[in-house]
């Protein structure tokens, strides 16, 4: 089957899963680029079809992810279709239809000595997969996302991410329940904050821990800061007072896994 017309209603359905609220009426959500794809199967995430571009697709990367899926899943689109249904300057011609999975505190695996991410409010998609990217890189054990203002199935979070959704356990829920979460499970918690009185290289993130990061514009909320076990800060040596929060995220994590390694 080749579908040729930006009028065909899967097209349009494509489209419509750009929103939050089709995807999650419709309980979908779109992964473009090959490598991605092959993530998500590893992920054992549900596939219910693909769309191939076979111009761009000869470019791919990755030219047996497509082998898993049967071929009734698999139609071809032509290029002006892909370049409709398309979220991404360049793209290797594959787009799938996918079912989300359940993200819930109570899934999560933790190892031995867990390391976890902890996200307030995050409202930019972007930074949210580059955090997700940055936690792979690092194999944290979890992010947690506790009061989303973006949802994680969003086309931006999947592209920054490279994938990282698909290989990093993560968990939407409110901040309460993550506080709760971690009180069970003995876990440390270092919140980021611009006027905190240490710097956070003269913290030990060897034994359980969890840095709790808030949004750039205010910051986290009291009930992160009066919850959390000490109060940390990156040094700011020029005239910008601020890192951004993907950014702020790596140089805590990184420091975490350098003391680990040294443990």
């Amino acid at each position: 089957m080749l579908i040729s017309s930006l009028q065909n209603t899967s097209v349009k359905n494509l489209v419509k899963l750009s929103k939050a609220r089709e995807r999650k009426s419709q309980n979908l959500f779109l992964i473009e680029g090959a490598r991605e794809l092959s993530l998500a199967l590893a992920g054992d995430y549900t596939i219910e079809e693909v769309y191939v571009c076979r111009e761009l697709f000869l470019n791919t990367r990755y030219p047996n992810v497509l082998d898993p899926i049967g071929d009734d899943r698999v139609i071809e689109i032509t290029p002006n279709v892909f370049e409709k249904v398309s979220y991404r300057t360049s793209s290797d011609g594959v787009i799938a239809l996918a079912r989300p999975k359940r993200h819930t505190l109570a899934e999560i695996r933790l190892s031995d000595n867990p390391f976890v991410i902890i996200l307030e409010s995050v409202e930019k998609p972007g930074n949210l997969g580059a955090i997700l990217r940055s936690a792979d890189a690092a194999a944290v054990d979890a992010v947690i996302v506790c009061d989303p203002q973006t949802d994680v199935y969003n086309p931006n979070v999947i592209r920054s991410s490279v994938g990282g959704i698909f290989t990093v356990q993560t968990a939407v829920c409110s901040s309460q329940e993550a506080m709760d979460w971690l009180k069970e499970n003995n876990i440390a918690s270092y919140a980021a904050e611009l006027k905190a009185a240490e710097f956070y290289q003269d913290v030990d993130f060897r034994g359980p821990s969890a840095i709790v990061m808030g949004t750039e514009a205010e910051g986290l909320t009291d009930s992160w800061l009066n919850y959390a076990n000490k109060r940390i800060k990156i040094p700011m040596r020029g005239r910008i007072d601020s890192l951004n929060v993907s950014v702020s995220t790596a140089v805590l994590t990184f420091e975490a896994m350098r003391q680990r390694e040294g443990n």
